[in-house]
């Protein structure tokens, strides 16, 4: 296993048992950097557990912790905030995971919510949930694009600063990593049947897990994804397998916008 690896971590909704599976399968060591894209909560069935899962991973490795547009929803009905929309959503699994009541959300799971980041950025990289706009620093950025902008609302071009882009927000078709040249989408709908993702962004290495926490064992697809990614982000290294076993091959990733890939279904939030 690698070290120093940085590793970004898609959508989760709810999916605690698919976190668990992604957490064996990367087995992330303490010089490993580890980057999630927001929405933790809603829709899936253990919001509670993932919170618990997400502050465990807190404690022991470098960990960044962007806010999705359900933490803000979820945040928002902890003040008081009507609950209506939120619970229409994706909120009511949240709030069954917890017993019922919002009186029963630990106070370390209010305080982890109240720490997350709007974005992150490293020397090559930028980290955002949902969008960006290319002209504009991610501190100049509106929330509403931050957070709330599917790629199917407006797809953005290159930033301005060069920097490839990992998001979140919107669910890419059957599960396969949306990676657009200059901006890769990790939210593959693993809530809705397909898969939790990682990334480690200097490889180009790809683990996915079912929502019930098993690893994918489709490599055909992996190496096609790995074959993809490398002459375009200058990825070295390989994609581990796991397995020796290969699955039938489903359709290989394209590259986006010009191909007949769609960026995903944004129907809902």
């Amino acid at each position: 296993m690698s070290n120093n690896r940085t590793i970004v971590i898609g959508d989760i909704h709810g999916c605690s048992t698919a976190l668990l599976g992604l957490f064996d399968a990367v087995q992330p060591s303490s010089n490993d950097e580890l980057i999630f894209l927001g929405d933790y909560v809603d829709r899936g069935p253990d919001s509670k557990g993932v919170l618990e899962l997400l502050i465990e991973c807190q404690r022991k490795h470098l960990a960044r912790f962007l806010m999705g547009n359900h933490e803000i929803m979820f945040r928002g009905v902890l003040r008081g905030l009507p609950s209506e929309l939120w619970l229409e959503i994706g909120g009511r699994p949240t709030l069954t995971s917890y017993g019922g009541s919002l009186d029963y959300v630990p106070a370390d799971h209010q305080e982890f919510l109240s720490t997350l980041l709007p974005y992150y950025e490293m020397a090559q990289h930028m980290f955002v949930h949902a969008n960006y706009l290319p002209e504009l620093s991610l501190s100049q950025t509106p929330e509403h694009t931050l957070y709330w902008e599917h790629l199917t609302d407006r797809f953005p071009g290159p930033h301005f600063s060069g920097k490839h882009v990992f998001c979140g927000h919107t669910p890419q078709e059957g599960g396969k990593v949306g990676y657009f040249g200059h901006l890769t989408c990790l939210d593959t709908f693993c809530f809705g049947g397909f898969y939790l993702t990682a990334l480690d962004v200097s490889s180009g290495q790809i683990w996915q897990v079912t929502k019930r926490g098993h690893v994918r064992k489709n490599w055909q697809w992996l190496e096609a994804v790995k074959a993809k990614l490398q002459p375009l982000m200058g990825f070295g290294g390989s994609i581990a397998t796991g397995s020796s076993s290969s699955g039938p091959s489903p359709d290989v990733l394209s590259h986006g916008p010009e191909s007949d890939f769609s960026p995903g279904d944004a129907s809902n939030p």
